[in-house]
């Protein structure tokens, strides 16, 4: 199947007691069993349920995948990846992280003896450079949250190669509409399922897409005996929001480039961080790594005052002040007062996450209304 036939049939099947089209939400913890130990294929909704196992095959089918897995939130599914690691190993991430992978790495699993090296994947050679025969894992996301840089796929899979380390990749940003890192040579991905998957700002969800089989099986045993499991109603949610994916993600995308291009021409505006631009400096790998740019742009003011980033938030009006990111409505963010707070103000500083960026996620709205109230917002 191609992409936008399998956000609808991507390993789905119709109910076979009813004939129903869509996935019933089956809202049962447990399952009649025929004789003690003989059942139909469920026995108690944490090890699996229904409407989950098809969300779950739709996400491995989206993702070219051997397994999918759906979590009660995108951190539940981190938490999980990182249950793989036993003490002392070590871990290789990018430097620009959400906020709350940081927090979860460095307030977390440093006390249970996971190492943790952040580093600029601008230059492969950098990771390479920080690999020992400890490290277990190298965690990529790409396009980063907020600053939009961009992490070469391939070429970090080449470094692994022939290691014993398993490179996981942050895809919720780009979604698989857009970039499917399997494809790429990663072992798995992970979505924050709240943002592009659902869509509709309605559901917290994380997933995760294994490679093969055997990885996928040992990443569902953590999944079953940690419980961090993604309820019947939420996974129909995501499963219903996966449906219109391809649709609303071109509009993101066609959207994101309007206002990204708008943004640069303004007179505030310093720089503009989009990977669809040409003056994005990783815009060529964009080009050969993503089928287009997305939804999700940054900028930064001229003054580089903070207050000038504050009341421009405090004056949109199409554009939603808050967190998250994703939904079919266009929100507005402050990284440093807000997604990215918990990230020391230090690091901040060193990664380039100033007091004046301002991070959006440009909906599916009309894009001339975007552009009208981003234009108020400035005056």
């Amino acid at each position: 199947m191609n992409f936008n036939t399998k956000v609808i049939h991507g390993g789905q099947h119709h109910e076979s007691a009813t004939g129903s089209v869509n996935v019933p939400v089956f809202l049962t913890s447990t399952f009649a069993q025929k004789s003690p130990g003989v059942h139909s294929g469920y026995e108690y909704s944490r090890a699996a349920n229904p409407t989950r196992q098809a969300l779950e095959d739709s996400l491995a089918s989206i993702e070219n995948g051997a397994r999918g897995l759906a979590f009660g939130s995108g951190l539940a599914a981190i938490d999980c990846v990182l249950k793989l690691l036993n003490p002392g190993d070590e871990v290789v991430a990018v430097d620009d992280l959400y906020g709350g992978t940081y927090r979860m790495f460095t307030r977390l699993f440093e006390k249970y003896q996971l190492k943790f090296t952040f580093v600029n994947f601008d230059d492969a050679s950098k990771i390479a450079d920080v690999i020992t025969d400890k490290t277990k894992l190298i965690w990529v996301e790409t396009p980063t949250n907020p600053l939009m840089k961009l992490v070469d796929i391939k070429a970090v899979v080449e470094i692994a190669k022939g290691k014993d380390i398993l490179v996981a990749v942050d895809n919720t940003f780009a979604t698989p509409y857009l970039q499917r890192p399997i494809d790429l040579g990663a072992d798995i991905v992970m979505h924050s399922a709240t943002k592009y998957l659902g869509g509709h700002s309605d559901v917290i969800a994380g997933a995760l897409v294994a490679k093969d089989a055997e990885l996928g099986e040992k990443l569902h045993f953590i999944q079953f005996a940690s419980g961090g499991i993604l309820g019947p109603h939420d996974s129909y949610l995501v499963l219903r929001g996966i449906k219109t994916l391809a649709l609303r993600v071109q509009r993101h995308s066609e959207n994101g480039m309007a206002v990204a291009k708008y943004l640069e021409s303004h007179p505030a505006v310093a720089q503009v961080i989009y990977p669809g631009l040409e003056s994005h400096p990783q815009y060529e790998l964009a080009k050969s790594q993503m089928k287009d740019f997305g939804g999700m742009v940054s900028f930064t003011f001229k003054s580089g005052k903070k207050e000038d980033a504050i009341k421009f938030l405090e004056k949109v009006r199409v554009f939603t002040l808050a967190e998250s990111l994703g939904g079919v409505e266009s929100l507005a963010n402050h990284p440093a007062l807000m997604t990215h707070a918990s990230i020391p103000a230090e690091k901040r500083a060193e990664l380039g996450i100033t007091d004046d960026l301002v991070r959006l996620s440009v909906g599916i709205e009309d894009a001339e209304d975007l552009i009208a109230d981003l234009e108020k917002a400035f005056s």
